[in-house]
């Protein structure tokens, strides 16, 4: 089912809600950049089916079918105050594990940051999937830089009065060499493209200076109290390999998974892997 959420501010949410509504669970789900909620199309379908639970996702603000951003608003901060909001108005007073997605992750850790009191009542667990330590991590690789650049040679610029740009076999190509692992499913190459492309340039620009500025040791304080799982594709190209065991090293009840074969599409390419540790999750979250 699908909606229209309002925020504060006048802008408002592409929402959508799935599984059992009266659920003791909530499991809220956290797209990335330069992508939309379609993403999690697999675990929305899955998810419900294997345990009870509700299931909610929605559009970023300035992403999908939400409100556009402005250099102003396009900040994790603001996405993170907007995901406060939804958790306070739109979400059932219980338990909720959050599922971040790349930008998603950071956009959860921002907002137990700036709304602790909220995260400590309602937040029972987080979950990561190709979440970084933050795009500029220290002595490790800054890829989103290089992302930026990648699309700008699969993608080019975009032409003057452009309104639909068509999605050619070599956009395709590209972003499946960048985005995704061994033997994706045709179907998941073409989403992507799909979603990527209809965000670029605008999105990506707008967005790359807020994620710039995301650091490790946010993550860390942020995660401290919480049980956390950090998922990442062994053939992930933009987040390494190692940064889901650094994101957990010092946490008490944190572990680090590297998914076979997949690249930085977990919630697409590796569903039946992603589902049963938001299950685990839910399951504990009951008990607390």
């Amino acid at each position: 089912m699908s909606e229209r959420f309002l925020l504060a501010d006048g802008a408002s949410l592409g929402l959508v809600r799935a599984g059992d509504p009266d659920a003791p669970v909530t499991v809220l789900l956290l797209h990335s950049y330069a992508q939309d909620r379609r993403v999690w199309h697999k675990v929305i379908d899955l998810l419900p089916s294997v345990v009870p639970v509700a299931v909610v996702a929605y559009d970023h603000r300035g992403h999908g079918t939400s409100s556009a951003a402005t250099v102003r608003t396009a900040t994790l901060e603001q996405l993170a105050d907007d995901l406060a909001e939804v958790l306070e108005r739109a979400v059932p007073a219980r338990p909720v594990v959050l599922v971040g997605h790349g930008m998603g992750g950071h956009v959860a850790m921002t907002m137990a940051a700036r709304h602790r009191v909220l995260a400590q009542q309602r937040v029972g667990a987080l979950v990561f999937l190709s979440t970084s330590l933050g795009w500029v991590a220290e002595n490790l690789p800054r890829p989103l830089g290089r992302l930026v650049q990648d699309l700008h040679a699969i993608l080019g610029p975009r032409l003057v009065g452009e309104v639909h740009r068509r999605i050619d076999k070599a956009t395709t190509i590209g972003l499946r060499w960048l985005l995704l692992g061994d033997d994706p499913a045709p179907e998941d190459v073409r989403l992507v493209a799909e979603m990527v492309s209809q965000h670029w340039p605008d999105t990506v620009a707008l967005f790359r200076p807020t994620l710039d500025q995301t650091d490790r040791a946010v993550a860390l304080e942020v995660a401290a109290g919480l049980p956390v799982v950090a998922l990442v594709g062994e053939k992930d190209r933009l987040v390494p390999v190692g940064h889901a065991g650094l994101l957990v090293d010092d946490l008490r009840h944190g572990h680090a998974v590297t998914v076979p074969g997949a690249g930085h599409m977990l919630p697409l390419e590796a569903v039946a892997e992603v589902v049963p540790r938001i299950v685990a999750e839910v399951r504990e979250a009951r008990t607390r």
